[in-house]
C-alpha cells in the first residue's frame, strides 16, 4: 500500500524564502498541504512566490524578516502565527557565505556570517520554540518540528569557506542541543546538511573552469538540484518522522565519505 505525506492542517515557516532552496522548501511543504509562512528580508520577491503558490491551490502568507536583528524575528513570528495560526514547523534555512582564506577575514566578515548563519538561526528557532512549548501541555505531546538547514561543509571543513564551514557547524551542535533540551515538550529539531546543489545564486560557477574542476572531485560528478532534498525534508517535517529526534543527516551524494 503507497503512502504519502499529508501535511494538511499544519503551518510551515520557511526562513531565506525568496530564492533558492528556501523558495524550493516552500512549494513542497504547500504541496504536500501545509499553509506555508514566506520569510525573508525581500518581500517582493516573496510576494511572486505567495502568487505561485495560490495558482497552485496552496495558502501562503508572507512575513518581513531581517535575522540579523533580533527584534525583528519576534515582530515576524508573532506576525506569522496572526496571519496563518500557530506555526507547526520551522525550515530554518536563513544562510550566506563568503569565499576567501580565514587570514583575510574581517570582524565585518565574521559578524555578517556568523549573525545569519547562526545567531539568526539559533533566535528564530529560540522564539518558536517558546510558542510551541507553551502549547505543549498534558500528557498528548505535539508534533512540532523545527527543520535546521546546516551544509556538508559543517562536517568537512571546505576550502576557502572555512568561516562558513565554522558558522555551520555551530548549527550542527545546537540542532543537538535543542534536540536534547526541546524533544520533552513534542519538539522533534533535526538537520539537513546540504552537500553541493545547483541554485541561481551559484549557478553560472558550474559552467566556470574552477566550476567545472570541483565538479571531477564530487564522487558521482554531478551536482544536486533543490529537489533533491524533498524527500528528506518532507520526511522531517511529518508526523511520521516522531522517533527522529537531533538527528544530523547529510544529502551530499556521498561526497563527504571521500
Amino acid at each position: 500500500m503507497g503512502r504519502s505525506i499529508n501535511l494538511e492542517g499544519k503551518v510551515a515557516l520557511i526562513t531565506g524564502a525568496s530564492s533558492g532552496l528556501g523558495k524550493r522548501f516552500a512549494q513542497v511543504l504547500s504541496q504536500a498541504g501545509a499553509k506555508v509562512v514566506l520569510a525573508s528580508r525581500r518581500v517582493e520577491r516573496l510576494k511572486e512566490l505567495r502568487a505561485e503558490i495560490e495558482a497552485s491551490g496552496g495558502a501562503a502568507h508572507v512575513v518581513s524578516l531581517d535575522v540579523t536583528d533580533y527584534q525583528s524575528i519576534k515582530s515576524a513570528v508573532a506576525h506569522a502565527e496572526t496571519e496563518a495560526g500557530t506555526i507547526d514547523i520551522l525550515v530554518n534555512n536563513s544562510g550566506v557565505s563568503t569565499t576567501q582564506r580565514l587570514v583575510d577575514v574581517t570582524p565585518a566578515d565574521f559578524e555578517y556570517v556568523f549573525d545569519t548563519n547562526t545567531r539568526g538561526a539559533f533566535f528564530v528557532a529560540q522564539e518558536v520554540a517558546k510558542r510551541m512549548m507553551m502549547r505543549a501541555s498534558g500528557s498528548q505531546k505535539p508534533a512540532y518540528r523545527i527543520i535546521n538547514i546546516a551544509s556538508v561543509a559543517g562536517l568537512r571543513v571546505l576550502p576557502q569557506i572555512g568561516l562558513y564551514s565554522m558558522s555551520k557547524a555551530a548549527v550542527v551542535h545546537m540542532t543537538k542541543a535543542m534536540a536534547l533540551e526541546w524533544g520533552r515538550h513534542g519538539i522533534n529539531v533535526n538537520a539537513i546538511c546540504p552537500g553541493y546543489i545547483d541554485t541561481e545564486i551559484n549557478h553560472h560557477h558550474w559552467s566556470t573552469e574552477q566550476g567545472q574542476k570541483l565538479l571531477s572531485m564530487l564522487p558521482r560528478r554531478r551536482v544536486g538540484q533543490p529537489e533533491d532534498l524533498d524527500g528528506l525534508l518532507l520526511l522531517l517535517a511529518a508526523d511520521e518522522s516522531q522517533f527522529v529526534n537531533g538527528a544530523v543527516i547529510s544529502a551530499d551524494d556521498g561526497f563527504g565519505l571521500a
